[in-house]
């Protein structure tokens, strides 16, 4: 079955509580929101902590998922480095990308990994739907892509396409963590120190290279209600 014809929805048994929806304000270091997420999935994995949707913007920085092939790292000494535990290859992080990280018990919705890669994808087409931009899959590349018709053809004659958002995540007894990256604003020169989840045959975009000037804010609502569509109820929390 191709992750388009899978159900999106992923909502929890009715009794569960709902999710809690936490935004950051300012740059969070790479290591620290990592750490946070340890403690988080540990809290969840436990039963000890709801569930949590953590939105926030990183300082200028790579990451390397499982996959990374050190070749793809074209500038090493660009900007930080670090090495995750996610799935994929080389990713950016930086100001004015919307990063979320989902920390999901798929035992009180699915157990199956690829359902729940499909309802992230979900999640970020109808966000950009709801401000007019038409995201789509692709079964052969994780992420989701917009059409650039008014750039040159690729040399095997279809059309260009971007990459808007690229998607990385990790399971532990069932609890999902890392999750979504969204090109809002960010400066797309950084991603030319990696060849972006090793897929070079393609370039990056963002809402505003798009010609959508939007603030994260208005983003922010927008993901927020997309999500509630896929996965259910959230509540908003000053800290976790």
């Amino acid at each position: 079955m191709l992750r388009q014809d899978i159900a999106p929805s992923m909502h929890p048994a009715e009794d569960c509580p709902p999710v809690r929806w936490w935004i950051s304000d300012g740059l969070i270091p790479y290591e620290e929101a990592v750490a946070e997420m340890e403690r988080q999935v540990a809290l969840i994995a436990d039963g000890k902590a709801d569930e949590l949707v953590w939105l926030l913007e990183h300082p200028p920085l790579y990451t390397a998922g499982t996959s990374a092939d050190a070749k793809d790292l074209v500038q090493p000494d660009r900007f930080p480095v670090f090495q995750t535990g996610r799935g994929g290859e080389y990713t950016y992080h930086g100001p004015g990308q919307r990063v979320a990280y989902v920390m999901l018990d798929l035992k009180r919705r699915r157990q199956d990994v690829r359902a729940y890669v499909a309802a992230l994808e979900e999640v970020i087409i109808r966000t950009l739907d709801a401000m007019n931009v038409k995201g789509e899959r692709r079964e052969d590349r994780v992420g989701v892509w917009v059409r650039r018709p008014e750039k040159p053809t690729l040399p095997d004659g279809s059309m260009s396409e971007d990459k808007i958002a690229a998607l990385g995540i990790r399971l532990r007894k069932w609890v999902s963590f890392h999750g979504l990256s969204l090109n809002v604003d960010p400066d797309l020169d950084h991603f030319g120190g990696i060849v972006p989840c090793g897929i070079s045959a393609y370039g990056v975009t963002s809402l505003v290279n798009l010609g959508l000037p939007v603030m994260m804010a208005d983003v922010d609502i927008r993901l927020r209600e997309a999500f509630e569509e896929v996965f259910g109820q959230t509540v908003s929390v000053t800290s976790a």
